[in-house]
């Protein structure tokens, strides 16, 4: 629903964008809130520090957009953008964020983002982001989108592989992966080929350096 206010000075009704803003760095939220209240058509009507408070202020304040942080807490961005989706299927949500990689942004679109923000440009695109976005159409950073388009093709790494190469990233032997998800050091041994191949890697390093940049796994 639209958030409606009342302008006093003209006494007439005026029609603006509401929007939660959800981010755990107070100066981030500062900045946003900066830019944001230069505009007449959108106002900050609630902040959330952290994935849970998101969805508890969510749920107070029924804003049109969520502008939602990926990197938090207990509860992270992807996590909260599921949750909140799951209770307002209908729930428009801007990813804001220092990630550029194309695996977190297609995590966050296939979970219902709306759009894909880098923070680095939040002056140049966020009002028109808010804007498209509350019209119902979709807003991806140009890099992301190049990134994502550039690795359509790719087959993508399985559930499974991203837990081998995520215990990989923090230094376990294929032994030591094998015995925490319980199968067998061969079986470690022929993930870890598939993903060579599907990263275009040459060894494990290269592996975990090119799925850490893509977001394709958290370190």
């Amino acid at each position: 629903m639209m958030a409606m206010a009342v302008s006093e000075a003209r006494g007439e009704r005026k029609e603006w964008i509401s929007i939660l803003l959800v981010d755990d760095h107070v100066l981030l939220r500062e900045g946003v809130r900066a830019v944001v209240e230069t505009q007449d058509d959108i106002k900050i009507v609630g902040e959330a520090g952290s994935g849970e408070e998101a969805l508890a202020e969510y749920r107070r304040l029924q804003p049109d957009i969520v502008l939602m942080d990926l990197q938090m807490g207990q509860m992270s961005g992807l996590e909260a953008i599921k949750a909140i989706r799951a209770e307002a299927p209908d729930a428009k949500i801007l990813v804001l964020t220092t990630y550029s990689g194309d695996g977190r942004a297609m995590k966050a679109l296939q979970l219902g983002a709306a759009g894909y923000l880098l923070k680095a440009s939040l002056r140049k695109e966020l009002l028109d982001a808010i804007r498209s976005v509350r019209l119902g159409g979709k807003h991806l950073d140009a890099s992301i989108a190049s990134a994502i388009a550039m690795h359509v093709l790719d087959e993508p790494l399985t559930e499974r592989e991203v837990s081998v190469l995520s215990l990989a990233a923090w230094g376990n032997s294929n032994k030591q992966i094998a015995s925490r998800l319980g199968i067998g050091e061969e079986t470690v041994k022929g993930h870890m080929r598939q993903i060579f191949a599907k990263l275009g890697a040459s060894d494990r390093t290269h592996a975990v350096t090119i799925a850490a940049k893509r977001g394709l796994i958290d370190l």
